[in-house]
């Protein structure tokens, strides 16, 4: 019984059942085996799934990636203080210096190289809404650095499902995740 406790799975009691699990935006892998089998049975035997977000679709990945841009004309070093900002473009290139090492062999193998990673992750940061530019900051760390190239456990389901021939949406569009954070005032983010 304690391997289904804390299992973000909710039930509800009807025929046939429906569920909602509460996933997190981390690489599948520093999860997955942590995920009870109750939840994963809930999975395997549902014929329809929605997500957040459709990570599959490229128009939602290309909405994502303009939401989180700042206005036309507008750079990162005009709305922030000019003490923060150089902290952050301190920071940036202690991240690009530190890279390369901590990529793994694997990675390397695979092609991935940490310039183009970087560029991937934070090409664009000046351009960026403060509150993207605190979300990306967060995810470049050693750990999420290393991690790089395994899918989001979000983005692994819906592979999955679609593997597996099953009916997929979403339950948000791109609008609803980005006018509420690109609304927060500067004090907030």
């Amino acid at each position: 019984q304690q391997n289904e406790l804390n299992s973000f799975l909710w039930t509800i009691k009807r025929d046939p059942p429906s569920y909602f699990f509460g996933t997190i935006h981390v690489p599948y892998t520093r999860v997955w085996d942590f995920i009870p089998e109750n939840s994963k049975k809930a999975f395997q035997q549902s014929h329809i799934v929605y997500f957040e977000l459709d990570l599959t679709d490229p128009y939602t990945i290309s909405a994502l990636t303009s939401c989180q841009l700042l206005p036309q004309g507008k750079n990162l070093q005009d709305v922030l203080p000019h003490d923060i900002y150089h902290r952050l473009k301190r920071h940036l290139d202690y991240v690009k210096l530190m890279m390369p090492s901590w990529m793994t062999p694997d990675q390397r193998g695979k092609g991935l190289y940490a310039d183009y990673l970087f560029n991937a992750i934070a090409g664009n940061w000046e351009q960026k809404r403060p509150v993207w530019v605190m979300l990306m900051v967060n995810s470049l760390t050693e750990l999420d650095i290393k991690s790089r190239g395994v899918p989001v456990l979000d983005l692994f389901l819906a592979r999955e499902a679609e593997r597996l021939r099953k009916q997929t949406g979403a339950v948000e569009k791109v609008e609803e995740q980005c006018h509420p954070l690109n609304g927060l005032n500067f004090s907030q983010v």
